[in-house]
């Protein structure tokens, strides 16, 4: 199901970039937000398990680095939007894709958040 979900949501920006209306790649850029926003969470949780520390300003800001990046994957595309170098059609797409892509990043987070999950498959 995440996987489904994951790839509505590249259809998405991927439409928003390649229908021959738009003809643009400059939304395909919010992919390197995608890349990007659950690094900070997945550094802080392999930092607690290693050292037992459970300090919380490090999670206060492995939070606020991630919300940064999604933020800006959702600044992004208004952004170029607003300046005339993206119609606003693909904007209201990546902006969906957006949706779809960090609702099923959450569903990730929140299905294998659990205490005896073990990360070294990663």
């Amino acid at each position: 199901m995440l996987a489904f979900a994951g790839s509505i949501g590249m259809t998405l920006v991927i439409l928003a970039c390649a229908l021959p209306k738009y003809r643009l790649w400059w939304p395909f850029f919010v992919v390197v937000f995608y890349i990007l926003s659950p690094i900070p969470t997945l550094i802080k949780r392999r930092y607690n398990e290693n050292t037992g520390n459970s300090s919380s300003g490090s999670y206060e800001m492995a939070i606020f680095v991630t919300m940064g990046f999604v933020v800006s994957s959702f600044a992004l595309p208004i952004v170029l939007a607003r300046a005339q170098v993206i119609l606003w059609e693909a904007c209201c797409l990546t902006l969906a894709g957006n949706v779809v892509v960090y609702a099923t990043l959450l569903g990730f987070f929140l299905t294998f958040d659990t205490d005896d999950n073990d990360y070294s498959m990663w």
